[in-house]
């Protein structure tokens, strides 16, 4: 299995930033020339402005009711929906159809969204302003020339998001991936993270993966995403906020004290090795979710000892394949990687990176939705028992 990857940087027609992670050297990718004619970056997409004079065109708003920002991207209106396979914008550039990857061939390329949620670089009083609170709350009204309003507070949505091209073979997934590929997408990952995580005002990246048109994919290309925000997402602090509070409470940590319960009880696991461990939790949002956590708790993919970087294809290639197999159809599904804040030391210290894996079908033709008890009132329901349902993942193997 190779352990060195090769980097390389280039720019498209309109500004935005490739980076190819390439599996030997020597490749030259970052030498092929963007040929289309696309303008400059749209000013919206790059300095993520909100214009309150004139309405909407972009930007973060404040939720007071619930704690949060919610962004707003007018331009992601336009993006590319569901191509053909022959107009796709991930696959290599041939000549005649150049796409968003001009060389005419990759191993695993990544590249600026054409159409971004997050972009620009904050201002020294926006990285002000996207600091966390000590409760874990993002503060809204900090001092800022681009944040007012108190309780409707808004700022500009900087940031940066990324699309993570895993293959160049259109018709691929990432569970047919090989164990050496998956090791130069967890490159790309680690690359990322540390580098968009030193970026000004960024307090947190997030790397994912949705599958299947169920779950709302406008390119069927396999891909991921990552998005580097200015505020730390709800989730990860209600995450940290468990485990702070049960660290007030217990001699152990948090994270590693809830890995070690799961592998006790023994039930709920489906797969693992020396280097990470994959089970469904006891108590799940979704019919087939699955976590995998390494058996050393880090903060972040960039973190990772390189064993366990190397050990990660192995149980998560099988972890795809169960789910794949488990009614005899590819799984949509939804693959985050939960991380670590980029600049919150304590919470660094706290936090455990792990992958949440949530697989949207319930049995054979039937989908799980977010209902209004879920969506209107956060009261899930599951059809499926946890046990059943890692039962049924270790039958599928």
């Amino acid at each position: 299995m190779q352990t060195r990857i090769w980097k390389s940087a280039a720019s498209l027609a309109d500004g935005r930033e490739i980076i190819y992670f390439d599996e030997a050297p020597g490749l030259g990718r970052d030498k092929f020339a963007d040929t289309r004619d696309l303008g400059r970056a749209a000013q919206h997409g790059r300095t993520g402005v909100l214009d309150t004079a004139q309405g909407t065109t972009g930007g973060l708003r404040w939720d007071p009711l619930l704690g949060e920002w919610i962004a707003f991207a007018t331009n992601r209106q336009d993006r590319t929906f569901l191509p053909a396979a022959d107009s796709c914008p991930l696959c290599p550039s041939r000549p005649g159809a150049p796409t968003e990857i001009p060389a005419p061939d990759y191993d695993v390329a990544v590249f600026e969204n054409r159409f971004p949620a997050f972009s620009g670089t904050a201002t020294p009083d926006e990285e002000l302003a996207g600091d966390i609170a000590p409760a874990g709350q993002t503060r809204p009204g900090q001092p800022g020339a681009s944040q007012t309003g108190g309780l409707l507070a808004s700022r500009r949505a900087t940031g940066r998001c990324e699309v993570v091209c895993f293959t160049p073979d259109h018709d691929a997934s990432f569970a047919t991936l090989t164990p050496e590929r998956v090791q130069t997408v967890v490159a790309a990952w680690a690359d990322r993270t540390a580098e968009l995580g030193a970026m000004p005002g960024i307090q947190h990246v997030f790397c994912f993966e949705n599958r299947g048109q169920e779950v709302g994919v406008t390119l069927q290309h396999p891909h991921g995403q990552i998005y580097a925000v200015p505020f730390v997402p709800p989730r990860t602090q209600q995450m940290l906020a468990s485990a702070r509070a049960y660290q007030a409470g217990h001699a152990g940590r948090f994270f590693d004290d809830y890995l070690a319960a799961q592998l006790a009880d023994g039930r709920r696991i489906v797969d693992r090795n020396d280097e990470w461990t994959a089970f469904v939790p006891a108590a799940p949002h979704w019919p087939f979710e699955i976590m995998l956590f390494p058996a050393r708790r880090v903060p972040d993919l960039a973190a990772l000892t390189e064993s366990a970087a190397a050990a990660f294809g192995e149980v998560y290639l099988r972890v795809l394949g169960r789910l794949d197999r488990l009614f005899g159809t590819p799984m949509p599904y939804l693959a985050a990687w939960q991380q670590a804040p980029a600049r919150d030391a304590p919470a660094r210290a706290d936090f455990a990176l792990h992958l949440q894996v949530m697989a949207m079908r319930r049995a054979p033709g039937k989908l799980k939705y977010m209902a209004t008890t879920e969506t209107g009132a956060g009261i899930w329901s599951n059809d499926v028992l946890p046990d059943t349902a890692a039962r049924m993942l270790r039958e599928a193997g």
